[in-house]
């Protein structure tokens, strides 16, 4: 694993083509970063979600941009680039979109946070006092039109926002469970010691956990952290060959390797949480995207999981490069992820995966580059046959 790499398998044949859907514009400075997908089947068509920035700066965050892509026979196409205006709270600039598809009522709940102003998180963190809070807003015709923002930081966390000294969700999609339960992947930098009011110097640590509804949406909880260091996670249902689901994290980590953990109610406390050591991790970390699917028939063995796991993140070990697709046949047996394929060799950061069943194909929405991952927001689609056959 030289020259900060790790392993790697050959794509057989050329790489699917990738589409730009989202581009910086280098006159003007407006950047899109934190890409967010989802599929919903029922419209055969990708929801592609980024935040417009009028700079690559986190603290210059502006909205959420929304493009729809429908399947037309062997093709997508792409609505225009749609702003979504009611996604906002005044003097606040709107971060971090999370998307989930709720199945019964046909809702569509896009998750964020706003933040006040131009406030840092590092500001937040150094002084205990967060400025973030928790909103969404909702469609019920497939993304045509959106409700007003709803700021729920009050109902669903309370009080113990003060010893958040900020949060976020995501950033990515958000699953919805065997049992109807819709999860929010998030995570917080929970002040452990204070002093005076200020927390003490490295006793504000990171640590994911998710928000979750059981009554389609109406209202929400808070689920517990994971004990371990964590940052930026997604989360997905693994189902093993007795039908029993667990709920999947991977989280971001700053230790060289991702942290894993797993819940057996559906997300309202992780246990076993550890260190993957097949997944290495830049230095500052980076987001990544992990999604379940169900084994295909020309792929499964008596006896193991019914479920797989896709996982993107860059695989270079000292930067953001060359975005890689791990593949787990045995979710919860250990750190079991193969090597790599890549999808995109030189500059890559954030991305999203979401998975087509009736195609038995994956689309990853990925950050990309030739000399910098902040270039282009651009899609691609993926045939798992093909995957098993390299």
């Amino acid at each position: 694993m030289g020259n900060g790499e790790s392993r790697h398998r050959s794509w057989k044949g050329a790489l699917p083509r990738k589409t730009t859907v989202f581009k910086r514009n280098e006159p003007t400075g407006i950047t899109y970063r934190i890409p967010a997908l989802i599929y919903i089947r029922e419209k055969e068509s990708f929801f592609a979600f980024a935040e417009k920035r009028t700079s690559s700066s986190d603290h210059d965050a502006k909205l959420i941009v929304m493009r729809r892509g429908t399947l037309e026979k062997t093709s997508i196409e792409w609505s225009p680039v749609q702003e979504l205006t009611t996604a906002c709270l005044p003097e606040h600039r709107t971060m971090n979109p999370c998307p989930v598809f709720e199945n019964n009522t046909q809702t569509m709940f896009l998750f964020f946070i706003c933040v006040l102003r131009k406030t840092t998180e590092h500001h937040q963190i150094c002084t205990g006092k967060n400025k973030a809070r928790l909103c969404y807003v909702c469609s019920s015709d497939f993304g045509q039109s959106w409700s007003e923002a709803k700021d729920v930081t009050e109902s669903v966390i309370g009080k113990d926002i003060h010893k958040w000294a900020t949060f976020a969700v995501g950033p990515g999609h958000g699953v919805q469970t065997k049992s109807g339960r819709l999860v929010i992947p998030a995570y917080m930098f929970y002040i452990h010691h204070r002093c005076f009011c200020y927390p003490l110097p490295c006793s504000v640590k990171p640590h994911a956990f998710s928000f979750y509804s059981d009554d389609c949406g109406k209202t929400w909880q808070v689920g517990a952290r994971i004990r371990m260091k964590s940052c930026e996670c997604e989360m997905a249902e693994v189902v093993d060959h007795e039908g029993q689901g667990y709920l999947y994290c991977n989280a971001r980590n700053t230790r060289g390797h991702r942290v894993e953990a797993v819940s057996e109610d559906d997300g309202v406390d992780f246990t076993q949480a550890h260190h993957a050591r097949a997944l290495v991790e830049q230095p500052q970390g980076c987001q990544g995207s992990v999604v379940a699917f169900k084994v295909p028939k020309y792929a499964s063995t008596a006896g193991k999981d019914e479920t797989w796991l896709l996982y993107t993140h860059p695989t270079d070990r000292k930067k953001r490069r060359d975005l890689g697709v791990y593949l787990n046949r045995s979710p919860l047996r250990g750190c079991q992820w193969e090597m790599p394929w890549i999808i995109h060799r030189g500059p890559s950061g954030y991305s999203d995966l979401a998975y087509c069943e009736d195609t038995d194909t994956f689309a990853c929405l990925m950050e990309c580059g030739e000399e910098s991952e902040l270039e282009e927001i651009a899609f691609m689609q993926l045939e798992f046959k093909n995957m098993l056959e390299t």
